[in-house]
């Protein structure tokens, strides 16, 4: 099944919207081999937001993507991912952009679930939306939202595709991050609800390969 391709006809929706041409975006490494990241002290917001944002300023970026399959090492800095083998691989696509950037939903759905995930490293509001198209049932997930984005929610709304329906939270909204949102692909939700583990341990990586597709082709479809 080619799943892009069965999505792209069916129609994709802007995330986040972004112009292709205009140098409005670019690349950002988290990963492990990322020499700069061992300079500073990744639980300290000043710090890494200005790592984050020092880069898209040097790119003369607005927005920051990159990260499916990105194994990193900043997740260390919380108890959260520090487990007899810790969850180390990033299973959806981050994009970097001021708190407050709009989030629009990519295809016509309804809310599955949310929740305000309060614990340091977390998703803090998080919204998952249901979708059917050709033929299809899948999940999308949005994390690190504004608090804002959670009122009036409720299971069963019906989001229109191209719709607003959350923006990013600021870091001590969402939780403990530089302003981002976490989009993720989700075929089975297996019985998560309002959570679903957007990292996990190498050893596992396969599994969640084929649970979680690369979204780029979502993000990219956007891009104008």
């Amino acid at each position: 099944m080619n799943l892009s391709k069965l999505l792209a006809e069916a129609g994709i929706s802007a995330v986040q919207p972004i112009r292709f041409g205009s140098g409005e975006f670019c690349q950002l490494d988290l990963s492990k081999n990322n020499p700069s990241l061992e300079r500073i002290d990744l639980n300290d917001e000043e710090q890494f937001t200005a790592q984050v944002f020092g880069q898209l300023k040097a790119n003369g970026a607005r927005v920051g993507i990159g990260g499916y399959l990105e194994e990193r090492g900043l997740y260390s800095r919380s108890e959260l991912f520090t487990e007899d083998e810790p969850r180390t691989i990033h299973l959806g696509i981050d994009l970097w952009a001021q708190a407050g950037t709009a989030v629009y939903a990519p295809f016509k759905g309804v809310v599955h679930s949310f929740d305000n995930r309060r614990f340091h490293g977390d998703y803090g509001p998080v919204i998952i939306l249901e979708h059917e198209e050709a033929g299809l049932t899948f999940y999308t997930l949005y994390g690190h939202l504004s608090t804002m984005s959670l009122h009036g929610l409720y299971e069963g709304k019906p989001i229109r595709k191209g719709e607003q329906f959350a923006s990013l939270g600021a870091y001590h909204e969402n939780f403990h991050w530089p302003p981002h949102l976490h989009f993720q692909l989700i075929m089975n939700m297996e019985g998560f609800h309002g959570d679903y583990p957007g990292v996990c341990k190498a050893s596992e990586k396969g599994r969640y390969l084929q649970n979680c597709p690369n979204p780029e082709f979502i993000v990219m479809a956007g891009i104008h």
